[in-house]
């Protein structure tokens, strides 16, 4: 078969199963990767296990290729460790998406019962639902076990604007980390204020492992160059981990060498250095090779060892039991509607340099290599550098929401969509951030070296060589004014740029409408 063209690995080692032998089978999804997130019965009773690579589903959005090539290795790895542990799996391939692929299964297998677990993402949702209204005496759906929190629980106090920190202190108490009774560890719930100090010159740094491809990574990459070469990114000098037992050897890694360092910088960024002391772990989670208890437990027994303080501990697993968690509930509460979000109405293509990387701006440039080379980079890129400048020239938050989906290796629908479409571009109006998150160049400057290699001065505040963050924030401020001024905590911005005067006010508007008309745009 054609598509079977680039799975010799898979079916030189599986022993394709005559399905009609088996009475009982479980679809597992690529993002779902984890046995022990399944019910008991699946490892005890050993049931037919269906694993599908859909060629539809690839098409839907041109992934960036290391995502494309992560998602597929993975799932292949995790296909074989379950044949190697006595499972019957049928691995299948097809052209279509995965929901006719096992409808074409159940319906030439008429005693087969299906089980499977309630996707994270809407879309894979929906598709899994119709095969369960066709086949609905013979297919079983279960509730998603991935992760910490039910939905159900938190998402009507979400929809109505309930903060995460919040959230995330009923998560503490919950879970029991970092808790003394019914106060938390040092008596703060949050070491914030100790975690935004900028990297020192010639701080070290320790490089995280990279993993060579073995022959079934190499299979992959040589598929996705096939089906897929005019896409986003680069396929080259793919390292990613893409089994469990390399998962856990890059967890044990990070706490051990960065997990110390981690909270102070954070939120730092320098100039050749996107990684610093976080984890990447995060791809690793959002398919289930590891699950978020078991990082946490690390974690906090990496405090209680005295091997990281409390702020980097907290730091962390305020990431995994708080943001995380959170931003699930929001889609959960907020899907199908928050996704045609647009509170202030932009309407602009996404600029050109967000797929290409070229700008004379160091900041834009050294944030978009990485996710060009990697499809990585750390929450303060993504949301105070790429989510900033596209909100601050007035682009379509959904335009952005799309890119975000298809350019990072650990991007899903659940997560990315809250954190463009919420936290970052404002698009819902409020009901996840209090405030719309724009910054000018001073940000940028205080939390990185990035400036210092520019050839836009970040002291200058109009004009050719100005900052181009500098004008575009008043800008917005002004423009935007309704929004701020309806907000307590920022209504003050507005105040601020009122006083200035009228020949400043006129070079902000005359810079800002410049490069927004210039910026080219795909």
């Amino acid at each position: 078969m054609k598509n079977r063209a680039f799975l010799s690995q898979v079916d030189s080692t599986i022993s394709k199963p005559n399905l009609k032998d088996h009475a009982r089978a479980v679809f597992i999804l690529h993002d779902q990767l984890n046995l022990d997130a399944w019910p008991g019965w699946i490892r005890e009773e050993k049931p037919l296990l269906i694993f599908m690579e859909s060629a539809e589903k690839g098409k839907e959005l041109p992934h960036h290729k290391k995502k494309a090539i992560y998602i597929l290795s993975s799932m292949r790895h995790f296909a074989l460790e379950c044949a190697e542990s006595g499972f019957p799996v049928h691995y299948h391939s097809t052209k279509q998406h995965f929901n006719d692929g096992l409808t074409s299964i159940l319906s030439k297998n008429k005693d087969l019962h299906l089980t499977y677990m309630t996707p994270s993402e809407w879309d894979s949702r929906e598709r899994l639902q119709s095969v369960h209204a066709t086949f609905s005496d013979r297919v079983e759906e279960i509730p998603n076990n991935f992760f910490l929190a039910d939905p159900e629980e938190y998402k009507d106090r979400v929809k109505d604007g309930w903060l995460m920190e919040y959230f995330y202190r009923e998560m503490r108490r919950k879970t029991g980390y970092l808790m003394n009774g019914d106060q938390p560890e040092g008596g703060e719930w949050n070491y914030d204020e100790q975690n935004r100090e900028k990297l020192p010159k010639d701080h070290p740094v320790p490089e995280i492992a990279e993993t060579l491809p073995d022959a079934v990574t190499e299979e992959v990459i040589e598929m996705v160059e096939t089906w897929y070469g005019d896409g986003f990114g680069k396929s080259d000098d793919f390292s990613y981990a893409v089994t469990r037992r390399q998962v856990l050897y890059r967890l044990n890694e990070f706490i051990e060498v960065r997990l110390y360092d981690f909270g102070p910088y954070e939120d730092a960024m320098a100039q050749g250095r996107y990684k610093l002391f976080h984890s990447q772990l995060s791809m690793y989670l959002n398919n289930g090779l590891i699950l978020p208890k078991e990082v946490c437990d690390k974690a906090e027994q990496a405090y209680k060892q005295g091997k990281a303080r409390l702020n980097s501990v907290e730091g962390f697993i305020r990431q995994i039991i708080g943001w995380r968690e959170y931003v699930r509930v929001y889609y959960e509460a907020m899907m199908p509607e928050v996704r045609e979000a647009n509170h202030f109405g932009f309407t602009n293509k996404l600029p050109e340099m967000y797929w290409k990387g070229e700008t004379k701006m160091n900041c834009m440039s050294e944030c978009l290599k990485p996710v060009i080379e990697e499809g990585y980079s750390h929450h303060i890129p993504r949301l105070m550098v790429l989510s900033n400048f596209s909100n601050l020239t007035e682009t379509d938050p959904r335009e952005l929401n799309r890119w975000f989906h298809l350019a990072y290796v650990d991007a899903y629908e659940w997560v990315v969509l809250p954190n463009v479409l919420g936290m970052s571009t404002f698009a819902d109006g409020g009901v996840l951030a209090s405030k719309p998150y724009v910054s000018s160049g001073n940000y940028i400057n205080k939390m990185s070296d990035y400036c210092k290699h520019c050839e836009y001065k970040i002291s200058k505040k109009t004009g050719e060589n100005a900052c181009p963050f500098n004008y575009l924030y008043w800008n917005f401020i002004d423009k935007q004014r309704d929004t701020f001024t309806q907000n307590g905590r920022s209504n003050f911005m507005v105040n601020m740029f009122d006083k200035k005067s009228d020949e400043d006010k006129k070079e902000i508007m005359e810079s800002s409408d410049k490069i927004i008309k210039s910026l080219g745009r795909m």
